[in-house]
């Protein structure tokens, strides 16, 4: 008897579950398109203009942690007053000494599909970035440097963003420390 109350609670929990699900499929299905950052359609990709740095903030946000690496992502922001685009990756690399000299080697670039991302005011585009801790190399091999920031370029630009990001980097540029994913939405 215990048993057959078991199944059927089980079986009623399945059969909502399931009613739920379709009523949340049909809503999505028939809902239009939504209009927030992500992949250009091709009618708004051709009447919108590349993001300038003018138009542009940047930041940088740690998400985890583990095994000698460090993951986070620096996030472009829309500061303009129009609607603009970001496509592809960027450059990114350590700066220190205080006056932004270059520290070490310029991240790679992981590979990833490069959309166009259409950035209304105030939204945000994201690369991941991945840090591998300074102290796992040799200090002989390593060379190791203090890091007072990122030097983030948006895709296309010429104007840098100096984004905080205290850390330490290796100054033998033979040592790769940085690797960053294409922008997306």
């Amino acid at each position: 008897m215990v048993r057959s109350m078991w199944h059927r609670s089980l079986w009623s929990m399945v059969a909502v579950c399931a009613a739920l699900l379709v009523v949340s499929l049909h809503e999505h299905a028939t809902a239009p398109p939504a209009s927030a950052s992500g992949v250009s359609t091709p009618r708004t990709a051709a009447s919108t203009p590349e993001c300038r740095s003018a138009d542009l903030s940047a930041d940088y946000r740690a998400r985890d942690a583990a095994a000698g690496h460090r993951y986070g992502v620096v996030r472009l922001r829309n500061t303009g007053r129009r609607t603009c685009f970001v496509q592809g990756y960027g450059g990114l690399s350590y700066v220190g000494g205080g006056d932004g000299t270059p520290v070490g080697a310029p991240a790679d670039r992981d590979p990833g599909a490069t959309p166009r991302v259409v950035l209304a005011p105030g939204e945000r585009a994201l690369s991941r970035v991945s840090e591998t801790v300074a102290e796992n190399y040799p200090r002989r091999t390593c060379r190791p440097a203090d890091v007072d920031a990122f030097l983030v370029y948006p895709s296309d630009a010429t104007r840098p963003f100096f984004v905080e990001h205290p850390t330490t980097g290796c100054l033998d540029e033979s040592v790769h420390l940085l690797s960053h994913r294409p922008f997306h939405g």
